[in-house]
């Protein structure tokens, strides 16, 4: 099956209808203008502007601009001779959106590329304050319309976010693609659970860009053409001297490991700087300055990593005085692959491209796109292969409850007293085919294809047969009261299908340290659909060995339909080996279940006979 955007009805125009009648009035030059502008502090930072040119008797006149603010080169070098694109991260957007009337404005993030300066930080401030400046001269160029849009996939999906919130008066909409939201809990420690490799992992990537290390660089699918030779100098650079100069200066770059674990405790600040935490490079903290005119598209996928969605989703529920947009799908980090296990493809079909114009061309062009009269939220639901239209988020809002009960079951009432108990399994993993690959960079195309036989070593409590089709919509919720003969334990919930001839589907998980199981209501700068925990040191609470405690884990949020007569699967470890960090280190806890009484453990999910 296919994740068209045709696949149902839930669009009254779909984005690729749109796209298909879009006029194209204007041609890509064959390279852009590219020049250094210099900030406040001095420091040099390099940009590509790529302008719409005649075509078709078509006048270009004023256009709108569109920022990508990027760490990931802006543009590459070629060598001589060589083929290839020069552009693979940003090259997708300004290939449609220049044709189409915008000018696109792709600059290299201060201590990256062709740019000068170090980072200090991932996702730094000092980019944020970089932002409003470039903004101040892209609106003061003789092209300039005045107005000015942000988009881009994952690093550069939030600096959009941080650009709006600088508050300037020219940025009219942003399009946040597969970004985070909280890096912390979206990121590097989803339910303040660190993941192990995943620092490490973009640490190699950044090393071998910043420092133009082409033969570390190529380990990367991304960037294995050998054609590739290092970031483009901008134009007054005809030597390479000012390039050679910058990449010298990126040698004092910050080094991810060694960053990361500054932040074990969410807004935990540095102990050098009492202003700065993992909240400062982190959208969430700074979603207050975005104007509410700033029209938001928000965009995820159902295998996004750890927490993107979830990312998208409190962007959709905080900004809820801005006009925005949420669209998720059956997507990986990026929407390099479909994920689904019905596609009929691996790459999608879906006109991402088309969405993103539609919705520039609504705010910034004013066109009359028929975008106001579409819901605000659009999913796919897995196993129904097509995609369905909300007015908010979750879209389902009543909630099926199914009980651990004795046997290894999920019962429809609490039952009688009892327990199940496991010992953490440190050795135990998901796997190398699973949400968490590609946001390190790995080229993931199959996901949890073993996921039958991994999860057979875990305990888990499994419903009777369905008797009708069910479709699961929003955050399921595992409802737990736990025993630990530790004072700490990570927690991994799975939800699968197991299907009427006995194949067994991964579906979701939820991830929980024990430590931060305390709950708290969400602010404002960041609201949620799930219970909300600030992951604070001030609110962490170890537990007592042998006395119970709650812990409602959210699931991460998904669309899936299970068959009639498929069961549906709670599975529960304390650890996953391949991708999470030990919680206690090399102590794994005994785990223990209490069900039925005033003590009764669930599973809570979004359920709805489908549609």
């Amino acid at each position: 099956m296919s994740d068209r955007d045709q696949s149902g009805a839930a669009w009254r125009l779909a984005p690729s209808d749109y796209a298909a009648t879009r006029a194209v009035d204007f041609a890509l030059p064959e390279v852009p203008e590219s020049r250094y502008l210099t900030m406040r502090d001095g420091c040099r930072i390099a940009v590509d502007v790529w302008l719409p040119q005649e075509a078709n008797q078509g006048a270009t006149g004023l256009v709108p601009a569109i920022l990508i603010l990027t760490p990931y080169y802006r543009r590459f070098r070629l060598v001589e001779g060589g083929q290839g694109d020069a552009i693979p991260n940003a090259g997708k957007f300004v290939r449609h959106l220049v044709p189409r009337g915008y000018a696109v404005v792709v600059v290299d993030v201060r201590g990256t590329g062709a740019s000068f300066g170090t980072r200090d930080s991932f996702r730094s401030p000092r980019e944020r304050e970089d932002s409003r400046e470039i903004t101040d001269w892209v609106v003061a160029q003789p092209w300039s319309d005045g107005q000015v849009g942000a988009t881009g996939i994952s690093y550069p999906g939030a600096a959009s976010d941080f650009l709006a919130s600088t508050g300037h008066p020219a940025v009219k909409a942003i399009a946040p693609l597969f970004a985070v939201w909280d890096t912390y809990a979206d990121n590097y420690f989803p339910g303040g659970i660190a993941l192990k490799q995943l620092a490490k992992s973009y640490d190699d990537l950044m090393v071998a860009m910043d420092h133009d290390r082409r033969d570390l660089l190529r380990n990367y699918v991304y960037y294995a053409n050998p054609d590739l030779a290092g970031p483009h100098p901008v134009d007054e650079d005809a030597d390479g001297s000012l390039l050679a100069e910058a990449l010298r200066e990126h040698a004092g770059n910050f080094r991810q490991p060694d960053f990361m674990a500054e932040f074990r405790f969410r807004e935990d600040p540095l102990p050098y700087d009492p202003g700065f935490s993992s909240a400062s490079f982190s959208p969430y903290s700074v979603g207050a300055g975005i104007r509410p005119d700033v029209a938001v598209l928000a965009v995820s996928g159902w295998m996004d990593g750890a927490g993107y969605a979830n990312g998208a989703i409190s962007r959709f529920l905080t900004l809820r005085d801005n006009p925005v947009h949420l669209v998720l799908g059956p997507w990986d980090h990026g929407a390099r692959c479909n994920i689904s296990p019905w596609r009929r493809d691996q790459t999608p079909d879906f006109d991402l491209l088309g969405a993103v114009l539609r919705f520039f061309d609504h705010y910034l062009l004013r066109r009359d796109t028929g975008l106001d009269q579409e819901a605000p939220v659009h999913f796919f639901s897995l196993h129904a292969e097509a995609w369905r239209a909300a007015e908010s988020w979750p879209p389902v809002e009543a909630t099926q409850r199914l009980y651990l009960a004795a046997g290894s079951a999920l019962a429809d009432a609490p039952g009688e007293t009892g327990q199940d108990a496991t010992r953490a399994d440190f050795a135990w993993g998901s796997g190398d085919g699973t949400r968490y690959e590609r946001i390190a960079g790995i080229n993931s195309t199959t996901y949890y294809a073993d996921w039958g036989q991994r999860q057979a070593g875990l305990i888990g409590w499994t419903s009777a047969p369905l008797a009708q089709d069910m479709e699961l919509a929003g955050h399921g919720l595992a409802d737990l009261w736990l025993e630990s003969s530790e004072p700490d334990a990570a927690l991994f919930a799975y939800l699968s299908e197991v299907e009427a001839d006995g194949s067994i589907r991964y579906v979701t998980e939820g991830l929980l340290r024990a430590l931060h199981r305390q709950e708290s209501p969400a602010p404002e700068t960041y609201r949620t659909s799930w219970p909300f925990r600030s992951f604070r040191r001030a609110d962490a609470a170890p537990l007592v060995p042998g006395q119970a405690a709650r812990l409602r884990i959210p699931l991460l949020p998904t669309a899936w339909v299970f068959r009639q007569g498929s069961r549906i699967r709670l599975s529960l470890s304390g650890a996953d080996a391949d991708h999470a960090a030990q919680v206690p280190h090399g102590r794994p806890p005994r785990l223990t279940l209490l069900r039925g009484g005033d003590r009764a453990s669930a599973l809570e999910l979004p359920l709805r006979p489908c549609p």
